[in-house]
């Protein structure tokens, strides 16, 4: 950085600050902070400022959304409509019946369930004697509704907002606020039929959004607990390790040993030896090989493992999905719930995009994982005051994620949404006709068309057809006199200026016909 850089490092948060009306002791206090922290406290100054009002008695409000939230405009909410869409007609296909769980639970609910991730969890002040906490994912409420209940058999999907006290980082789609889609299978049944049933929607789910090519990493947790027993790891560190393993997607090799060894106090010489497995990966010829493996063959949790694992890859192929699923030693899931089979699914950029962003000197589109989950089978023991286990696995859709790269595409591409469905716009071209189109909407609505009409009395035929071209309605009912006595309506298709009379008795059969309803 040259002289010039330095200085205005330097000088650029004081400028800020003065800005924003703060006092010379305000800015002092702010500007001692690293500079990372300084946007964040003079946004929590600024909210302050706002609530407090100014001197004239009239309150200033910051008109911004909360950190790691925002707004969705009209085309936003199309797109994610479309999405959900899709979602849930996939797990209703599958049988799934849906459910809801309150955005809060008490805090004991949620706590000591997610490993280091717990510190993520938002902690409300005491409400009525009850110390509450927003909720951090869909699978903890549904483990604690499953026990509550006494359910043992249940194939459930729940679309809804959670909560993490995150850093954001809202161009990768991570916030605060998030949907999270969550399909779970509960219920004592056969060796992984359900879990592959899971992946078999996460395909479908990903195929059918059309969001390029993607992969899907699959391991186990009890092939990860047995890697740690036979490289030397002691058993109250196998959580924290795994967490570490689990950021190897992020960070290369070396830094992610330098953790473990530095960080987590693990021997140099068993961080190696774990290198050399979780630096793994493949197809079944890489379950065949670890079976022979002169180490993990003689743990029998690993061995029970790798055997489901190859009886998962079976069920893979007969539901067509196994070309599309690697097994994966360094996929680790830092939830501490999981039992078994985990997984994640991460869109693979094809070498066309590459080139593209290389040309364009653009930021690739890094979301990272785009649905994730596992096997859980202690959870919901951990309800039961008699420990009664609940066998559960199940899969989470980061719409988010989905939805930031779908939003970037769209935006690249100038395509044309429509954020409304309606059908067909009644309208006139002459004057005092207000009431007859009021009828003529108000039959449209009883009958379930989709319609509209315009809110002024006598609006002017070119301003009612603008508008059906500039929001997509299809379709335009003209009223007029001669149409009233001989009891048609002028039917007007927008993309062609195709005009053609139809008796009105007919009309909603047209109108459905033209726009693909039944």
């Amino acid at each position: 950085m040259n002289k010039f850089g330095t200085i205005a490092a330097k000088c650029w948060p004081r400028f800020f600050c003065y800005r924003a009306g703060l006092s010379d002791v305000v800015v002092r206090m702010l500007c001692s902070l690293p500079n990372e922290q300084i946007a964040e406290e003079l946004a929590k100054l600024m909210e302050l400022k706002a609530q407090l009002g100014t001197n004239d008695g009239k309150p200033q409000f910051l008109l911004k959304t909360p950190k790691g939230t925002r707004d969705y405009n009209p085309k936003q909410m199309a797109i994610r409509e479309k999405v959900f869409n899709i979602i849930t007609d996939s797990f209703k296909r599958h049988g799934a019946e849906t459910i809801d769980t309150p955005v809060f639970e008490l805090k004991e609910t949620l706590t000591g369930k997610y490993g280091e991730d717990s510190k993520l969890i938002y902690d409300l002040k005491d409400q009525g004697g009850e110390l509450l906490s927003l909720r951090y994912d869909l699978t903890v409420p549904f483990a604690r509704y499953l026990a509550m209940n006494k359910i043992t058999n249940i194939k459930r999907y729940h679309i809804a907002k959670v909560y993490r006290r995150d850093n954001p980082a809202m161009t990768r789609g991570r916030y605060r606020e998030f949907y999270q889609c969550d399909f779970d299978i509960a219920g004592q049944y056969d060796p992984m039929i359900p879990d592959a049933e899971c992946l078999k929607i996460v395909h479908e789910i990903l195929s059918e959004l059309k969001l390029g090519e993607f992969q899907i990493k699959v391991n186990d947790r009890r092939v990860l607990d047995g890697m740690f027993e036979v490289c030397g790891v002691p058993a109250d560190k196998f959580r924290t390790i795994c967490s570490a393993v689990d950021k190897m997607d992020k960070m290369p090799w070396e830094e992610v040993k330098n953790e473990m060894v530095a960080e987590k106090g693990l021997a140099p010489e068993t961080a190696d030896k774990i290198g050399e497995y979780v630096q793994l990966h493949g197809g079944s010829e890489l379950i065949d090989r670890l079976v022979q493996d002169a180490k993990l063959s003689q743990n029998k949790v690993a061995m029970e493992g790798l055997n489901d694992m190859k009886q998962l890859f079976e069920y893979l192929t007969l539901f067509g999905v196994a070309e599309k699923v690697l097994f994966d030693l360094s996929l680790a899931r830092g939830l501490d719930y999981y039992t078994g089979v985990i997984y994640e699914a991460v869109l693979t950029p094809s070498q066309a995009d590459i080139q593209t962003q290389q040309n364009e000197h653009s930021e690739p589109v890094n979301v990272g994982s785009v649905a994730a989950g596992g096997r859980y089978d202690g959870l919901v023991g951990m309800f039961d005051p008699k420990n009664r286990k609940v066998p559960c696995v199940g899969v989470s859709i980061g719409i988010e994620r989905i939805f930031s790269i779908m939003e970037q595409r769209l935006e690249a591409s100038d395509q044309k949404i429509r954020t409304t469905e309606t059908q067909v716009l009644v309208a006139t071209a002459q004057k005092k006709l207000l009431e007859e189109r009021m009828k003529l909407v108000a039959e449209l609505w009883k009958s379930g068309i989709k319609a509209e009409i315009s809110y002024k009395q006598n609006p002017k035929l070119l301003n009612q057809l603008q508008y059906c071209e500039e929001t997509g309605i299809p379709l335009v009912a003209i009223i007029g006199e001669q149409e009233l006595k001989d009891g048609v309506i002028k039917l007007r298709v927008v993309a062609t200026r195709e005009e053609i009379n139809v008796e009105r008795v007919n009309l909603v059969e047209e109108i459905m016909k033209r726009t693909c309803q039944s």
